[in-house]
């Protein structure tokens, strides 16, 4: 178990006071605070280490270089890849997604499939209708369970028509807080022929991952969603994969020699790592996960999935809310989304946000979803390491209050 005040006492941004009172921050399905020694490690690496990465031969250039590599160690055993040399560091999930997309979908040709989730964020739904208009793929849609979860048959069906070579799926929903059955999806996929990406930019923060128990062939997630900094992404390929893609950006550094007639790119990473890098961001990201992992990393995923628990009954017990989804089950994490009748999202979230209480409203980047569910937007409740029943209390008086508000208005 984790001591939350001690816990609460690393992040400088839980001081803020709002309205007279402490902030209540539940957005963190969109991005976590940053604790104390996240913020001293990029802060001592822009006093004391500042310099490009694998290019310059003095003593700062070699120190740099050093630290981000081993930031790349440290990403790499975190997810369980084999090789340091499989992570590729991008500037986010979106972006690790795009250069799938536009890297190992050049591989693709008209008429193969990408199957997706109903489930998925917009930045794994775009860019493969960005590759439909290019090369004429097909997308094929897994539906979804009368409780949101992923509908197994439905990718069985899509998968024996023998022309998918991709399942990209979530691997935790960002609006109904379900995991997703990867090892189902993933066995399902590989016996059909298909390679499969999992969008963990929700799920990295809730549970463990191992690429490699999973077989996982490319894992996206951004540093953000992992009490990290903004500006840094990461992409897990299996290396073989990578290694038989061309390279997604052309520059500086993702090159081995060049000419006036062509260009031989570097090996991995360096192949899809074109430009300075986000240096500063990766070292970063890296000591979020050292942090997690002194903290305990099982201890962190308990105390959130208990918390969104207790969130959930607290929830259900307000009139005239409906939550969205599967209502219980040990695969509920990260957040939970609902609507509260004669009230729009917007306008709830809006008054609670006076109060200093901090909550999403919209569509999410999830309208494929939203419009299955048959609304336009909800209202989301997300929950980190350092949040507490306390919070979870007096959000819940809060949006009470709210309602009643409206009720005599």
């Amino acid at each position: 178990m984790i001591d939350p005040a001690a816990i609460r006492r690393q992040f400088p941004f839980l001081k803020r006071i709002v309205d007279g009172k402490p902030v209540v921050y539940l957005d963190n399905a969109a991005t976590v605070q940053k604790p104390q020694a996240v913020l001293e490690r990029m802060r001592r690496f822009y006093e004391e280490q500042n310099a490009n990465v694998n290019r310059g031969m003095h003593p700062l250039a070699e120190e740099a270089t050093i630290a981000y590599e081993e930031a790349r160690k440290t990403v790499a055993d975190f997810v369980g890849a084999k090789h340091p040399s499989e992570i590729i560091f991008t500037r986010n999930a979106t972006e690790s997604i795009n250069l799938v997309a536009r890297s190992f979908g050049e591989t693709l040709k008209k008429g193969d499939t990408v199957a997706l989730s109903l489930l998925e964020h917009h930045s794994n739904i775009i860019p493969w209708l960005q590759l439909k208009e290019r090369k004429g793929i097909a997308i094929e849609w897994i539906g979804l369970e009368q409780d949101g979860r992923v509908d197994i048959e439905s990718l069985r069906n899509i998968l024996e028509k023998k022309k998918t070579k991709l399942v990209s799926v979530t691997g935790l929903s960002n609006v109904l807080g379900i995991r997703t059955p990867l090892e189902k999806i993933i066995a399902l996929a590989h016996a059909a022929g298909a390679k499969v990406l999992v969008d963990a930019a929700q799920l990295i923060a809730h549970a463990s991952i191992d690429v490699q128990t999973l077989d996982i062939d490319f894992l996206a997630f951004s540093g953000h969603k992992l009490y990290g900094p903004t500006g840094v992404g990461v992409l897990y390929g299996k290396r073989e994969l990578l290694e038989s893609m061309p390279a997604f950006l052309g520059g500086g550094d993702m090159l081995e020699s060049v000419d006036q007639n062509g260009f031989i790119p570097a090996e991995l990473p360096r192949k899809f790592e074109a430009g300075t890098p986000s240096i500063a961001d990766a070292i970063g990201l890296a000591a979020a996960i050292e942090w997690t992992t002194l903290v305990c990393v099982d201890a962190i995923h308990t105390h959130t999935k208990n918390l969104l628990a207790y969130a959930r009954k607290k929830l259900s017990t307000v009139k005239n809310i409906s939550i969205l989804g599967a209502t219980s089950g040990n695969d509920l994490l990260g957040c939970i989304s609902f609507i509260t009748n004669g009230i729009h999202p917007h306008d709830l979230t809006e008054i609670l946000g006076r109060k200093g209480i901090c909550l999403r409203a919209g569509h999410h980047c999830t309208q494929i979803l939203h419009k299955h569910l048959g609304i336009t937007a909800s209202a989301r409740l997300s929950v980190g390491a350092y949040n507490t029943e306390e919070e979870i209390d007096r959000c819940i008086a809060a949006i009470e209050e709210t309602i009643l508000f409206f009720r005599k208005s």
